[in-house]
């Protein structure tokens, strides 16, 4: 019964994780083609009134703000998924609270085995 019990545990803590690996996919996927879509009709908006050129356009910061800002946004979205998640995650989390229990209790039998 506890084996069927942890193996349910599993699959749902794998679930969840597949949950937030594809979240951030999605995230990424709309990241880009949103900001092609912008820096295209920013740069043709720019280039249609003739009165700049295609390189004078793409040095233009408009261009880049929003793949700048919400790429900041992206970044911290990756870095909750696949970077510092792992290293402060719930299984971190978990050995930790492991090695201070493991630590009290053999204090406790260098106390009372005295």
């Amino acid at each position: 019964m506890e084996n069927k019990f942890t193996e349910e545990q599993r699959y749902l803590k794998a679930k969840k994780r597949v949950k937030e690996i594809k979240g951030f996919y999605a995230h990424f996927i709309v990241y880009i083609l949103v900001n092609i879509f912008l820096s295209s009709i920013i740069i043709f908006g720019k280039m249609h009134d003739g009165t700049e050129s295609f390189f004078e356009v793409i040095n233009d910061f408009g261009v880049y703000s929003t793949w700048i800002f919400w790429g900041i946004g992206v970044f911290f979205h990756w870095l909750g998924v696949f970077g510092v998640g792992n290293v402060v995650s719930k299984s971190w989390e978990e050995r930790k609270i492991k090695e201070i229990m493991q630590q009290e209790e053999e204090k406790n039998k260098r106390l009372f085995n005295k």
